[in-house]
């Protein structure tokens, strides 16, 4: 098959490209994201791809959609994020832009493009994580996309942590995403803060105050030394690595990749992660360790993942 069509669609923006067989994306676009409108969403996403289509002879297209995807790759059963309810995408958008369509969660896609084309390749069996607002999970297996009995597999952020911890989107309490994502940073960074104002100077300088913290203020203010925002990023790295060490004992990846926002301060925590992961490892000593290695296709990683399994469709 020659060229597909990606879609990445999340709550504030939906990109789209045209992606050859070798994973390069031949032109993109991005498009704001109705995220409160589910048919809204399907003309939106629908208009990208005939916009697309209209340049490029392509032949399929692969929606990468933030939620829980159904075992057919067809219906958005839930999506947190966004308005999705039972929501028949795939057959929404198909008869939309006459081509053929599958649906596939996005961190799913963004495993399989970084299985294929980027931090992955030559592995057989690779757990991504995206650290993000939340964290989402993906995993190949033999060289299979794992998606579960009912297409929910690998939603990795919400394995429990800490039993009656943090309340989760998600309904549950304690799930790992509450202590080892984007959130948490900013959560556990404005908590020092406030505990100790003397040890996030630099972050208070930025920020203007507590309640003004933001992400960036976090991996700007640890950059320059900050105490209460490398103490943040520090726990960050110890959740982190103890997740990874919990999967690695139920899957035993050759590698783990670490994407999604989060991972653009790397710098800042994957040596903590990997250490974490050492001491943490169930029979440590005594088997491989794992590689843990940061996503090389940043953004374009669920586009030309989508784009790819609408070609093996």
């Amino acid at each position: 098959m020659g060229l597909t069509i990606g879609v990445d669609v999340g709550g504030t923006k939906i990109a789209s490209g045209v992606v050859d067989e070798e994973g390069r994306i031949l032109e993109s676009g991005v498009r704001h994201s109705p995220a409160g409108s589910p048919e809204k969403m399907a003309l939106t996403i629908a208009e990208a791809v005939t916009d697309l289509a209209g340049r490029h002879e392509v032949e399929a297209v692969g929606i990468g959609a933030a939620g829980f995807i159904d075992e057919t790759r067809s219906v958005v059963r839930f999506a947190p994020n966004l308005a999705w309810r039972e929501e028949p995408l795939r057959k929404k958008v198909s008869e939309l832009v006459d081509l053929p369509v599958v649906v596939e969660n996005d961190a799913n896609a963004m495993a399989w493009g970084e299985y294929r084309f980027g931090a992955g390749r030559g592995e057989s069996h690779v757990v991504c994580v995206t650290v993000g607002t939340g964290i989402g999970g993906g995993i190949v297996l033999a060289g299979d996309l794992y998606r579960g009995r009912w297409g929910m597999g690998a939603e990795l952020g919400h394995t429990q942590a800490v039993p009656g911890g943090r309340a989760c989107g998600c309904g549950n309490q304690g799930c790992w995403e509450k202590y080892a994502s984007g959130s948490a940073l900013l959560v556990d960074a404005k908590e020092n803060a406030q505990a100790d104002p003397s040890s996030a100077v630099h972050l208070l300088e930025l920020a203007g105050s507590v309640e003004g913290i933001k992400g960036e203020h976090v991996t700007e203010a640890a950059r320059r030394g900050d105490a209460a925002s490398l103490a943040a990023f520090a726990s960050l790295a110890g959740w982190l690595g103890q997740g990874l060490a919990d999967i690695a004992a139920i899957l035993d990846p050759g590698c783990f990749i670490l994407g999604g926002g989060v991972s653009g301060a790397a710098d800042l925590f994957l040596d903590g992660v990997r250490d974490e992961f050492a001491a943490r490892l169930t029979g440590r000593g005594h088997r491989p360790l794992a590689e843990i290695r940061v996503a090389e296709l940043g953004p374009a990683a669920g586009v030309v993942g989508a784009a790819d399994l609408a070609r093996l469709r």
